[in-house]
């Protein structure tokens, strides 16, 4: 596909808005406050910091931080100096550490020491034999952002007063050489099937922020309520990148607190607001339990086209007044926004939608045994083309191959249907990836992780609807003949090894499961079975 779009670069964005605004105020964190001009210095003493300690152009550094002013420095450092960062889930555990560690091939890894509870450092010893790891052959460094030195790490503060060794010109040259056709991150996802995929994207991502910042009117005007963790899709798209494509500042957050962010909103004057189903739900019962002035509030976005959404999304208009929330769908692998509702759209296109197709998408809903396009209002499969579908998953060419038909339309696995006005509506998904507050959680992994248990024989993990993250994990258990465990020694199991929204909530022991004629365990009774036991929570 054709591509007039003037080819630009991530690491180039700080310095074309410092240029326009430099004075202007960037970033908001905690006590901290920057303007563009001021981000981009500490930008370019970042990548200078990356210089010295080795990083070249196209090593993979995974950065495993909470949100904090660094995670804003360092993303576009990186992709200055021409290296791919590869964003690391926070509430990933020792196990997830480990596999993307080593199928990143990552040259290096930063880190906390520790963050609120969290002992992040003691997870990374867990996982490397500090300071150099043979199962690791790439890793060079572990950089650890905090106070103090740590045996077989480098401080951060240390790699900065090594940035003076680096001058202006060589940072320049490095920033030159980067080719916009580079990859500049990869975002794992654990997609439809199997685990994690790295998912590569390159600097062309920056046409579709820009062309979604025109239709939401986003200028240097707003200012970007930002509590969504950045090394997620939704969040580094719509307040890092959206930020810095038009000069709209960003309050930050370290993560997301319901009285917190309305009390932000309030004292900036902010007019963005983002977030899923659970976002809108906590936010709305904050702000009635404790009213505040939102009245700065101009727009955002919720995904909303499923069903069980769309009254959610009412009720934060209602409630959050007068926040005029757009709908929108995307994914890692398409990117954010590939389809959206207008500002100018009645509440059922706005609200019980999601979007019209942006610019350079393109939608097809087939039916996905014989691939045929179906009717208007009939559900399908939604297969997508763009410039901005991803480079492919990283080392892994034939789930590369395999995401694509044979006529190059990417199949996105989500059910949906199309209205006869263009509009999309998202329905759910085909396969079994369970949502839990935003978070995809493939149950084929946890299955893995249970089936090492000593006491299971099988195990099959579904999704039970719940009212504050839309759904929650379940594990329906068959032990070993002889063998008894208790459903509290099968959540604990996991504990320590996954990230928390992967764990199960709940544990149902069965004698056998149900299953079909070949052989495959009969998932649609089992969601019933947990909604009869457990019901709705």
């Amino acid at each position: 596909m054709a591509d007039w779009y003037p080819k630009r670069r991530f690491g180039d964005l700080p310095d074309e808005v410092a240029r326009k605004f430099g004075n202007r105020e960037a970033l908001v964190f905690e006590d901290q406050r920057y303007t563009f001009a001021a981000l981009k210095d500490e930008i370019d003493r970042a990548a200078k910091a990356l210089m010295a300690l080795g990083v070249g152009r196209g090593d993979h550094v995974s950065l495993w931080l909470n949100n904090r002013a660094e995670w804003i420095f360092l993303m576009y450092a990186l992709a200055k100096v021409g290296a791919v960062q590869v964003p690391i889930n926070t509430r990933f555990r020792t196990n997830d550490l480990r596999y993307v560690l080593r199928q990143s091939d990552s040259a290096m890894l930063i880190t906390h020491d520790t963050s609120g509870p969290i002992d992040y450092l003691d997870m990374v010893r867990q996982v490397v034999d500090l300071p150099h790891d043979g199962s690791f052959p790439e890793l060079r460094h572990v950089v650890i952002v905090g106070d103090g030195e740590h045996q077989g790490t480098v401080s951060w503060a240390s790699a900065l007063a090594k940035s003076q060794t680096v001058s202006d010109a060589d940072l320049c040259a490095r920033a030159d050489a980067v080719d916009p056709d580079d990859p500049v991150f990869m975002m794992y996802t654990s997609g439809t099937t199997g685990f994690p995929k790295g998912v590569l994207h390159d600097h062309r991502l920056i046409r579709n922020v820009e062309e979604r910042a025109f239709r939401m009117a986003v200028t240097e005007n707003d200012t970007i309520m930002s509590y969504l963790p950045l090394f997620h899709a939704f969040g580094y798209s719509e307040a890092a990148l959206m930020s810095m494509a038009t000069g709209a500042r960003q309050v930050l957050t370290g993560t997301f607190d319901a009285d917190e962010s309305l009390d932000l909103i309030e004292r900036e004057r902010a007019t963005i607001a983002h977030g899923f189903e659970a976002h809108m739900q906590m936010l709305c019962d904050a702000q009635e339990a404790n009213p505040r002035d939102l009245g700065s509030l101009r727009t955002g976005l919720f995904a909303a086209g499923m069903h069980s959404a769309t009254p959610v999304a009412r009720r934060g208009e209602r409630v959050m007044t007068p926040l005029r929330a757009l709908s929108a769908y995307g994914m890692t692998e398409v990117w954010v926004g590939a389809a959206l509702s207008a500002l100018d759209d009645d509440p059922p296109h706005r609200l019980e939608t999601s979007g019209y197709p942006a610019p350079g998408y393109e939608f097809k809903v087939v039916d996905p045994e014989t691939g045929r396009q179906q009717p208007d209002g009939v559900p399908g499969e939604l297969r997508v083309k763009s410039y901005a579908l991803m480079k492919g998953y990283y080392k892994k060419p034939k789930e590369t191959r395999e995401s694509y038909d044979a006529d190059g339309w990417f199949c996105t696995g989500d059910m949906a249907e199309r209205h006869a006005d263009g509009y999309i509506r998202f329905l759910g998904r085909f396969k079994d990836m369970l949502k839990v507050g935003g978070e995809n959680v493939d149950p084929m992994e946890v299955e893995g992780l249970l089936l090492e248990h000593p006491a299971v024989q099988q195990v099959a993990v579904v999704g039970l609807p719940d009212r504050r993250l839309a759904e929650v994990p379940v594990a329906f258990v068959e032990c070993k003949p002889d063998r008894k465990v208790q459903a509290d020694d099968i959540l604990a199991y996991c504990r320590g090894k996954v990230a928390s929204f992967k764990i199960p909530r709940h544990a149902i022991f069965l004698d056998e499961f149900p299953m079909t004629a070949s052989g495959k365990i009969r998932k649609v009774e089992l969601r019933e079975k947990a909604q009869q036991l457990l019901g709705g929570r």
